[in-house]
């Protein structure tokens, strides 16, 4: 099974450039986007073969998350347990017979670290969340989570040391939720492999050079990490300052 996890800044904009193409040729049993930037009835976006699942944020052109899935889910659910977190369209949960899935936009710390209490208080939730349904059967995190774990997770770690996204606290989070039960997909084949990165900034020809960073992830329980068959970055797609991230599993 095929899973992809695109942060695509505006799907209106990236349908403009290639987003059918590169969705025809990932050919996703599931497909997850976020950071849709849309409310209902914005866009009509025709994906035969899929069941379409939309999480709009109240606040017009931003946020906002959706799920592609050619099997319908046993249940599908939006937000998190805590009303405060549900107003930006940032989490949906499709349930399947073998798993959970969360596709997640984690909020942005934003400059000078403005919103990283609202943000550390999304990641309590959301990974008390992940916590409570990994009971009943594995889960499957993805999406833009907009942290770097590790210095190898980003080309220029002293430099961002306590911006947004390689703050201590952030970073902190992170290995909080790992310890919890679950496994960066990527890291689990990959623990050494530098240079892969998921977003880079639009300034200064960061993604030309590769100076970019790894936000993007695919989190997986522990005890599913045996059914990871790959783990990949497509870096070669282009549309958005993010790329596709891709699992596989058995």
């Amino acid at each position: 099974m095929k899973l992809i996890s695109w942060n695509v800044n505006g799907l209106r904009a990236v349908i403009g450039k290639n987003f059918k193409e590169a969705f025809d040729e990932l050919n996703a049993d599931v497909f997850c986007i976020q950071e849709s930037k849309l409310q209902e009835g914005q866009l009509d976006l025709d994906l035969p073969g899929y069941r379409a699942y939309w999480n709009y944020a109240e606040k017009k052109g931003y946020s906002g998350t959706a799920v592609f899935t050619k099997e319908e889910p046993l249940s599908v659910t939006y937000g998190l347990p805590e009303e405060e977190h549900n107003h930006e369209g940032r989490v949906i949960t499709c349930e399947y017979p073998a798993f959970y899935l969360i596709c997640c936009y984690t909020p942005n710390s934003q400059d000078g670290l403005k919103r990283i209490e609202y943000r550390l208080r999304f990641e309590d939730a959301l990974r008390n969340y992940m916590v409570s349904l990994d009971q009943n059967k594995p889960v499957i995190l993805c999406g833009d989570l907009n942290v770097a774990h590790e210095e190898i997770d980003l080309k220029n770690p002293a430099s961002n040391h306590m911006n947004a996204g390689f703050s201590d606290e952030e970073r902190g989070k992170m290995t909080e939720l790992l310890s919890a039960g679950f496994v960066d997909s990527f890291r689990y084949l990959y623990p050494d492999l530098a240079g892969a990165y998921s977003w880079w900034s639009y300034r200064m020809k960061a993604r030309e050079r590769n100076a970019g960073w790894r936000i993007d992830y695919f989190i997986v329980s522990k005890r599913f990490a045996d059914r990871i068959e790959s783990a990949g970055i497509h870096s070669e797609i282009y549309g958005s300052d993010h790329c596709p991230v891709e699992l596989v599993i058995r």
